[in-house]
């Protein structure tokens, strides 16, 4: 990365990931360099082997319902296997859940993707925003990554 020092590439987490593409309608949104970024910028110190997976309506919709047990396609699922010592886990963003999203909410594209992939990574260590008392902590730490990475604030009404 340009102006990087040598300390600043030392303390970011080792990460090994995958990026695939079922449904490639978003391809140019996601460049490999931006998906590193933005979970990167997730994780805690550990290293991590993170799959991204970008699928379409039948795909998202057969996980949500084979996985969680609702009948529709969702913008994010995550897969945690691990977290510790190494983070081990699979995203499934679904790309028009996504598209949709963004556009009634008047975000670009890539910063939708960049909330997503963020709020997945803080699941695969263990987040939980479905229990109360999680949910806060979970939406400020994810307020204050997006944040850091220059983006909007996800839990602010424009």
């Amino acid at each position: 990365m340009l102006g990087e020092t040598a300390e600043m590439a030392a303390a970011r987490p080792e990460l090994s990931l995958s990026l695939q593409f079922a449904d490639p309608a978003h391809r140019a949104e996601l460049p490999r360099h931006k998906v590193q970024r933005w979970i990167r910028a997730a994780l805690d110190e550990l290293p991590a082997e993170i799959t991204v997976r970008i699928v379409g309506e039948e795909e998202g919709r057969a996980l949500n319902r084979e996985f969680r047990g609702k009948d529709y396609a969702t913008n994010v699922l995550t897969f945690d296997y691990a977290h510790e010592p190494v983070v081990v886990a699979d995203l499934v963003l679904c790309a028009p859940v996504v598209a949709r999203e963004a556009t009634e909410m008047k975000l670009p594209l890539a910063d939708h993707y960049a909330h997503l992939l963020v709020h997945g990574t803080l699941h695969a260590q263990g987040f939980d925003h479905e229990q109360d008392d999680e949910a806060e902590a979970m939406e400020a730490r994810e307020t204050e990554i997006l944040l850091g990475l220059g983006l909007h604030d996800p839990y602010t009404k424009v």
